[in-house]
């Protein structure tokens, strides 16, 4: 199993228990939970509100991905819980 590190707390976890947003090289949008195919950077985050307001207040998010975040993604990820 592979795994990987939650942007919002720092845990280690599956990477199956976690959120992945990335931005895709070619088109430079951004897929959250998109398949593995998808070349370019990526982070995760925990099913957890708590991650999810912690990454985007302190801008960790944009600055892994190194795009700026939207309002309608912000909005996407609050909503995934």
């Amino acid at each position: 199993m592979t795994e990987r590190k939650c942007v919002g707390c720092g845990e280690i976890k599956n990477r199956d228990e976690l959120i992945k947003i990335t931005k895709e090289h070619a088109t430079d949008s951004i897929v959250i939970n998109g398949n593995s195919k998808i070349f370019g950077r990526s982070a995760y985050l925990c099913y957890n509100k708590s991650c999810i307001e912690n990454a985007l207040k302190k801008n960790k998010l944009q600055k892994i991905l190194k795009t700026p975040i939207s309002a309608e993604l912000k909005g996407q990820l609050i909503n995934e819980l």
